[in-house]
């Protein structure tokens, strides 16, 4: 058995393991990286591409931002489209601040490049990942690869591995408290090389469903319709799929659409998920590990951030002023910022999707709640605020 000894143990390399790990290697404090995954499957990740100013931020103070700065959109406000017509909320103007457009496949990249250049230690293709005795003084993770078994001796574990992963599921389940809505619909999306049809996202609400427009960049579209969770991408085509978003749209927004093939495609069921609390002795959940939003606000990947951000907080205090407050603090403080996320995001999807129980008149609700939405400075400065991230 190989055994190695570090200060923090980061179980999983998505952004916010990547992120957590980059932070505390500029701060000078030890952490080796393991996943379950290869570099190359988990840069083949397609997820989300809408970071709010506090994330950009943390990737600013982590130095991995100079290529998001070169490449990356700034959008100043959002579009919606419902019975026919298309009104923009201008979240600059209301709230002072924009969201900038930037894949998650691009951050991860930007974080394992930083990583490499640094040297710190990272396995991939590690199996059975599993953190142990993180109720006492010494946990330590063991996992295994090609080489064998592997023992990582630590001060703390950081479960950034994601819904299915270990972290969680290594925790008795009389500590741990989890609340879940699960949506009976999901989304499909495709990724195509055709420009997007607008310079900032569209959401619709549509009797046939909820359809989305997005974009990586200028040259590159990200669209999403609502669709059967019991449907496969095998029964949508391409030109299945364009004839049905073009439904969805307004006709003036469907005229000026450019279709074209599309070279990823995949369907994501929703849901809302919490787990309470984040922390088991030393051992802390972070980001989907904890909990998960549905994608129509935006924050899956900006909660992950906000979780680095508390606790990186809570681990430099601990090495660097010998105080545990921000630790001890770590799972209350990111609580309360998920669960207003998690609210947000379940009012933007039951205001903007079809639910086998909506029928007309349901459908008029949501309507008459769109235009008051969008004609009420009120309304749409909540909304503004929401989406552009509320503050750590």
């Amino acid at each position: 058995m190989a055994n190695h000894r570090t200060q923090v143990a980061i179980i999983g390399s998505g952004p916010s393991g990547l992120l957590l790990g980059q932070l505390l290697t500029n701060a000078g404090i030890d952490n080796l990286i393991v996943d379950k995954a290869s570099k190359t499957h988990i840069l083949e990740r397609i997820r989300a591409g809408v970071l709010e100013k506090g994330a950009v931020a943390m990737l600013e103070e982590a130095g991995v931002a100079d290529r998001l700065h070169a490449e990356s959109l700034h959008h100043d406000g959002i579009a919606l489209a419902f019975s026919g017509r298309t009104e923009r909320i201008d979240m600059a103007s209301l709230v002072g601040q924009g969201v900038t457009v930037y894949g998650q496949t691009e951050v991860t990249q930007d974080l394992i490049d930083a990583r490499e250049r640094t040297g710190a230690p990272a396995f991939y293709d590690a199996d059975n990942a599993t953190p142990h005795d993180f109720d006492s003084n010494r946990p330590f993770v063991m996992f295994s690869d090609a080489d064998g078994n592997h023992r990582i001796d630590c001060d703390f574990i950081a479960g950034c591995d994601g819904y299915h992963g270990p972290s969680r599921r290594a925790v008795p389940d009389n500590a741990i408290t989890a609340f879940e809505r699960v949506y009976p619909f999901g989304w499909l999306g495709i990724l195509a090389d055709v420009p997007p049809v607008s310079d900032e996202l569209i959401y619709a609400n549509h009797e046939r469903g909820f359809a989305l427009c997005s974009m990586r960049t200028t040259k590159r579209s990200r669209y999403y319709v609502q669709c059967p969770l019991e449907d496969s991408v095998d029964d949508w085509s391409d030109d299945r799929f364009w004839d049905e978003i073009r439904l969805r749209l307004p006709p003036a927004v469907a005229e000026a659409m450019t279709i074209g093939p599309s070279f990823e495609k995949s369907i994501a069921p929703l849901r809302s998920f919490v787990a309470e609390p984040m922390r088991f002795g030393r051992l802390f959940l972070v980001g989907d590990a904890a909990h998960i939003v549905p994608p129509t606000g935006a924050k899956g990947l900006n909660l992950a951030v906000s979780d680095v951000h508390y606790l990186f907080e809570g681990l430099r205090e601990h090495y660097r002023d010998r105080s545990d407050v921000g630790l001890d603090a770590y799972s209350e403080r990111a609580l309360a910022r998920v669960w207003k996320a998690v609210r947000f995001s379940w009012w933007m999807t039951t205001m903007l999707h079809r639910f086998p129980d909506t029928g007309p008149f349901g459908q008029r609700i949501q309507e008459a709640e769109l235009a008051y939405l969008v004609s009420s400075t009120a309304a749409k400065t909540a909304l503004a605020e929401n989406y552009v991230g509320l503050p750590y």
